[in-house]
């Protein structure tokens, strides 16, 4: 394993695929969620006179805010309640429901799995609700802004909240992203991928790369924001049929 992290390091790679690699975990953290809600959990079908908790009103709403269709809002509700309910059913989210969903056990920590949570969870009240979960996934959309898609790369790795992203701050993020794929490297190869993302993407030398630098990295290397991107989400219903009932509320039909 050693010898492969060493031709890692070394000209054998260059460096945009190295940055890449750390970015696949975002992706598979939140393809695994919502593939495992889908796979095992069996929803029941409704009646015509249930309704679900988030009112119809709101599901159009939302629907308008994101790149989702209102089917698809409501699809995606299915899965949400299947969730929430694994352990507490309070209608949210909470962090040991997103590690039993992952992980198979709610017990445990993860660097990278709390810290998506933690992007997720937006109203940052420990919890997260039915529309930032809507809204995060809608950052995954393949029709999504690369802003949008931006500004959460950038917070991903911004620990700290402070609005720059430090060497110790990356360092921290890919280990624990190594430490979940099972793969073991030196302290000196890591160092050696942190610092020549520095020298990269630290415009202007004072050893932290703010959204202004992140920006330009990302315009130099634009394959860093294509992993984060799921293109299933943009039929959801046609990926999770299962999960689709009746509609009180029609998408309008396409000219």
């Amino acid at each position: 394993m050693d010898s492969t992290w060493d031709s890692l390091a070394s000209s054998s790679l260059s460096l945009t695929e190295r940055i890449c690699g750390a970015f696949f975990p975002v992706i598979l953290v939140v393809d695994t969620l919502v593939v495992a809600l889908a796979r095992f959990c069996e929803p029941k079908r409704k009646s015509a006179t249930q309704r679900p908790r988030f009112g119809f009103r709101d599901i159009e709403r939302l629907s308008e805010e994101t790149e989702f269709t209102v089917n698809e809002v409501e699809a995606l509700n299915e899965l949400f309640k299947k969730l929430s309910r694994s352990i507490i059913d309070d209608g949210s989210i909470h962090k040991e429901e997103l590690r039993l969903a992952l992980f198979k056990t709610p017990l445990g920590e993860n660097l990278f799995l709390d810290r998506v949570f933690d992007l997720f969870d937006q109203k940052r009240n420990g919890v997260i609700d039915f529309e930032e979960f809507v809204r995060s996934l809608n950052i995954f959309h393949p029709r999504a802004s690369q802003d949008v898609k931006l500004d959460f790369s950038f917070k991903l790795y911004d620990l700290r909240q402070t609005g720059f992203i430090e060497k110790e701050e990356v360092q921290q993020m890919v280990a624990a992203i190594l430490k979940e794929s099972n793969l073991d490297i030196s302290d000196e190869v890591l160092h050696h991928v942190t610092n020549q993302t520095f020298l990269e993407a630290d415009a202007d030398k004072d050893g932290k790369i703010n959204k202004e630098d992140w920006r330009a990295f990302v315009k130099k290397y634009p394959s860093l924001l294509n992993h984060m991107t799921l293109p299933y989400l943009r039929d959801v219903t046609a990926r999770f049929p299962s999960f689709v009932f009746y509609t009180e509320v029609k998408d309008p039909v396409p000219a």
